[in-house]
């Protein structure tokens, strides 16, 4: 091979790396979100033809996040996504305006729980209740799965659906899940929780500075009630616990 060639050759190879190493540059940046404009894009993305009506920077657990609110037609919709890799952790909608239609009988708990059961194929229902709100029957559904736990919202008396979301449950987010500078652990809190109430499943655990001290707050459910633990980082001891309808 010539000088020349040789020097073509080696000016392609460096161009073409650095091609590489700017996309994949480029890729990475992508996958963040860094403005409330760019929220807004990625949400309409997921909600075409929707009307972002508000934009939120906040934080949750340390994390930095964006909150989304749409509406489209009847609906309103709440998308949150995560700063850093851009993923969508929580996602619902609720119609805007229901229609009481007294007229119809109100239809069984069995029906209601095979409408969530086909909705979240995967799901486990945890709990099933009959509400009534602003002339509305309607049937509210905890369910969970590997990854989210979801709420629903069915009318009573013609079987619609009328409020779905669903939020990355505890077991499956980043938290702080590893014993580390003598804290328990998130996993040991939760076992601590759950060693209260036999059979419960965990909804919500998350680490938190109470007044300076460390804590891990844990939410439970269980048939109609609902558990909140506060528990010591370090020491394991229960500081606080309520138990309350899981309205």
């Amino acid at each position: 091979m010539n000088v020349a060639k040789q020097i073509r050759t080696v000016l392609f190879t460096a161009c073409f790396a650095a091609a590489g190493v700017f996309g994949l540059s480029q890729n990475a940046h992508a996958a963040r979100i860094g403005s409330e404009s760019q929220a807004s894009a990625k949400a309409l993305e997921k909600v075409k033809g929707a009307t972002v009506t508000d934009v939120e920077r906040d934080h949750e657990q340390g994390v930095v996040v964006y909150d989304v609110e749409l509406v489209k037609g009847n609906k309103k919709f709440d998308i949150t996504y995560r700063a850093s890799d851009a993923k969508m952790i929580a996602y619902g909608w609720d119609k805007i305006a229901v229609m009481p239609n007294s007229s119809k009988a109100i239809i069984s708990e069995e029906q209601c729980r095979s409408l969530a059961q086909n909705k979240v194929k995967k799901g486990t229902i945890l709990s099933i209740a009959r509400k009534y709100d602003d002339g509305i029957d309607y049937y509210k559904v905890k369910m969970t799965d590997a990854k989210k736990i979801y709420k629903l919202e069915y009318h009573a008396r013609t079987g619609a659906l009328i409020e779905y979301e669903w939020k990355v449950s505890a077991s499956s987010g980043s938290g702080n899940n590893s014993a580390n500078d003598g804290y328990i652990g998130l996993s040991k809190a939760k076992q601590i929780a759950k060693g209260k109430v036999p059979g419960a499943t965990v909804v919500k655990a998350e680490f938190d500075m109470d007044d300076g001290v460390p804590v891990y707050e844990i939410e439970l459910v269980k048939g109609q009630y609902e558990y909140e633990y506060k528990i010591h980082a370090k020491t394991g001891n229960i500081l606080e616990w309520d138990k309350d309808f899981n309205d």
